[in-house]
């Protein structure tokens, strides 16, 4: 059977409602494995549609056809009726559908929606302005930094006084031109810039201290120093059952040899 037969079968036949779409985010470059659930033993044609477009047609016996634009792109994995697509690029991104058609009638079996993504762009964090005011009341220190990629910049001011710092306005992100987030906030005494999208990430950061001296690391040392002093007495607890055991061991082995 021809695959324009084929074709013309497919639109022939009324369709019973959609399926359930999932959505995948996939890294350029990547390949991404397309499956298949509860096809009946007795049909006329399964099909892949990419935007629409038929792209591969699986016929009773296990004759298959693949599109001249995809031959050499889709593999097969040993799952029946799933797909494989090689190397995937952003060109890539859209709606994968599978479809069986029956005698009684069309039904959907997997609707993917893709989205290939390549790597982010470096991300720069550069301090703009340091405004410091030592008073008898209360000291205060400002900073404003700008969080930027080659094409996307983000500006944000912290904001510390009397050894507490904050960030105005709270934490600062944006959408990138390309879909990506560019995020700026404040996590234990550094000032991190983040740049990401869903399968990748780069950032930057900044201590603190450096630009006010007196107040950087308020946060992040207390909180460090919390985490190092959990570590210290779970390494030391451990080490003294393991010391304990050990004698124990002992001890008892040296009781019997004289019992």
């Amino acid at each position: 059977m021809s695959v324009f037969v084929i074709l013309g079968l497919l639109v022939c036949i009324e369709a019973q409602g959609p399926s359930a779409v999932t959505t995948v985010f996939v890294k350029k470059g990547d390949d991404l494995i397309l499956n298949v659930d509860d096809v009946p033993e007795k049909f006329l044609i399964v099909d892949w549609k990419f935007n629409k477009m038929v792209v591969v047609v699986f016929a009773p016996g296990g004759g298959r056809s693949v599109i001249p634009d995809f031959t050499g792109r889709i593999e097969f994995p040993v799952k029946t009726f799933s797909v494989k697509l090689k190397n995937l690029q952003e060109a890539d991104s859209g709606v994968y559908a599978a479809r069986v058609a029956t005698l009684q009638g069309d039904k959907p079996l997997a609707e993917y929606k893709v989205t290939v993504q390549g790597p982010v762009s470096p991300v720069e964090l550069t301090v703009d302005s340091v405004d410091s005011v030592v008073s008898r009341s209360s000291d205060s220190c400002n900073l404003t930094v700008t969080c930027s990629t080659q094409h996307s910049h983000i500006s944000s001011t912290f904001r510390c006084v009397s050894g507490t710092c904050s960030q105005e306005g709270g934490e600062r992100s944006e959408l990138t031109t390309s879909g990506a987030s560019l995020h700026v906030y404040l996590l234990y005494g550094a000032i991190i810039c983040n740049h990401s999208n869903q399968v990748n990430w780069t950032e930057d950061f900044k201590r603190i201290e450096p630009f006010c001296p007196q107040y950087a690391g308020s946060e992040g040392s207390s909180a460090g120093t919390s985490v190092y002093l959990v570590k210290m007495v779970v390494f030391s607890v451990g080490l003294i059952i393991m010391v304990s055991a050990v004698i124990t061991v002992h001890l008892m082995e040296k009781f019997k040899k004289h019992k």
